[in-house]
């Protein structure tokens, strides 16, 4: 199975990648997760392309606040290393919508129930007590929608921003093609990229490319939520541009 993360080094993350890339039944899950979303629901994917941007996405912002001097929760609290806290992120990421096979409604709290059955896989390697760790770390960064679960470690906070970096126009296309002319569906279409880099002011730059301005209710309907409940809002630049010539999205809509 394609899954494509940049290890750089550690070796515990190129050991779980290896096992993401073997699991048959993390495939599966993928598969009917889209079955869901996609063919049933006419929503946008939720299967690996979803998860493969969002993992690159929470690997890229852990690392940018590990240079900017921020120490992971699994460092802090339980003595445990970056790299372990690197593994966390990806696993999570790679964990997060499987409720989706189950139903979209608390989609992230079925997560947490099917989770349990694929991460002693994963975690092959890790000893009895460490897989504790490590799963507890992971299912915490699960609930990455709910108001009520916020999140309390800077790994789940990194999955709950990155889960809503993926928001360019590729998300809404299916929906977008099958007629959904909501202003979800149009402001998606006007973000053309987001980018992950080194903050000027912060250890982070969220930058997102816009062929429309439309596309400031993705930033203001779902990012600016995402980071606000992160907790680290403090940590996390946001910039937005448009390009000079706007693209037209919609030609008529009509109720």
């Amino acid at each position: 199975m394609r899954f494509n993360i940049p290890v750089k080094g550690n070796k515990k993350l190129g050991s779980v990648v290896k096992k993401v890339r073997a699991s048959k039944r993390l495939a599966a899950m993928w598969k009917c997760s889209n079955v869901n979303s996609i063919d049933r629901l006419g929503y946008n994917d939720h299967g690996p392309v979803h998860i493969q941007i969002v993992a690159n996405a929470a690997l890229q912002m852990l690392r940018l606040l590990v240079a900017g001097g921020v120490k992971p929760s699994i460092v802090k609290n339980h003595k445990m290393t970056v790299d372990d806290a690197e593994v966390v992120v990806v696993l999570a990421a790679s964990l997060h919508d499987i409720g989706m096979t189950v139903h979209r409604h608390n989609h992230e709290l079925f997560s947490i129930i099917l989770a349990p059955q694929l991460l002693p896989e994963l975690l092959g390697g890790y000893s009895v007590e460490e897989q504790v760790v490590m799963q507890s770390e992971i299912l915490h960064a699960l609930p990455h929608y709910s108001k009520e679960l916020a999140p309390f470690t800077v790994e789940a906070g990194v999955v709950r921003v990155a889960d809503a970096t993926d928001m360019s126009k590729g998300r809404s296309r299916i929906p977008f093609d099958m007629g959904k002319k909501d202003i979800h569906a149009v402001s998606a279409q006007a973000i053309d990229d987001v980018s992950i880099k080194k903050g000027t002011k912060k250890p982070v730059k969220i930058l997102v490319k816009m062929n429309n301005s439309a596309g400031v209710f993705q930033l203001d309907q779902l990012l600016r939520p995402r980071i606000a409940l992160s907790g680290l809002g403090k940590y996390i630049e946001v910039e937005a541009v448009v390009q000079a010539k706007e693209k037209h999205i919609l030609t008529k809509f009509t109720l």
